[in-house]
């Protein structure tokens, strides 16, 4: 059986675990995942809670986690990576953050109470989600009346020409991803689920392509397919990711603030 046809035969959640927990370290240490104004936003908007109970969705490298931490009474690791889980908890032990539990699983089956969490967060995650809605119902169930909510991801532009060309340099560095959503696309997720949505956040950041590949080790073959993809790209769609002649390209970000009600 060829390595191909093997990996064709294995679930998306087995390919997400395998995918990152081989590079859980790099996820910790990769410079776009551990700082980053979207971080901020998302730290300011917890501020000081004290008495708070809060959940990190998707926790990858523990960034959210982290920066919440010293914020709140505890915070919940949850990730459906065993491997990103363990690096988390060393990391957390290393940092004296005592009050970090981690949990593992896959979002669309969050295993707690109702009105469990006084804040739910996830960041860089849910565009590795099979059912993105089921996802976020999973952190309404769970959030307490009141409760803070935030969502910070990659996102598509509302131009499907730009949208098609995100997706498919996504998919060829890493084929776990399912899909970046737009900003118009997270506010009705968002709201559908029954939370309301007090600000959205727009941000670009600059993804150094040789880090970028090296840190999901991205096949050689896959990286000239990007690099292709990009020499070969409408006017459009150069001008709105500004390539750079080694790949590296500006990336639409969001951070979604909401509560439930």
């Amino acid at each position: 059986m060829s390595a191909s046809t093997d990996n064709a035969q294995k679930s998306h959640a087995s390919f997400v675990t395998e995918q990152f927990g081989q590079q859980a370290r790099a996820y910790l240490e990769s410079a776009v995942h551990s700082a980053g104004e979207d971080l901020d936003i998302m730290e300011r908007a917890v501020g000081a809670r004290s008495e708070a109970i809060a959940l990190d969705m998707g926790c990858g490298g523990g960034h959210v986690t982290f920066r919440l931490a010293p914020h709140v009474q505890k915070i919940v690791a949850y990730d459906l990576s065993t491997d990103m889980l363990q690096t988390v908890a060393g990391e957390a032990a290393k940092r004296g953050l005592g009050n970090v539990v981690t949990k593992n699983g896959a979002a669309e089956t969050l295993p707690c109470p109702d009105n469990s969490f006084d804040v739910v967060a996830t960041r860089f995650s849910a565009h590795h989600w099979r059912d993105v809605p089921a996802g976020i119902a999973q952190m309404y169930r769970a959030a307490k009346p009141g409760a803070l909510a935030l969502f910070a991801d990659a996102v598509a532009h509302e131009d499907p020409l730009i949208d098609t060309w995100l997706q498919s340099i996504e998919l060829l560095r890493d084929p776990s991803h399912v899909r970046d959503f737009k900003v118009s696309e997270w506010e009705s997720m968002v709201t559908n689920a029954g939370f309301k949505v007090r600000e959205i956040r727009r941000l670009r950041i600059r993804l150094e392509f040789a880090s970028w590949i090296k840190r999901i080790r991205t096949p050689e073959v896959n990286a000239a397919a990007i690099r292709a993809l990009q020499q070969q790209a409408p006017a459009e769609v150069a001008e709105h990711f500004a390539f750079e002649a080694d790949g590296s390209f500006m990336l639409d970000t969001a951070v979604v603030i909401a509560e439930k009600v």
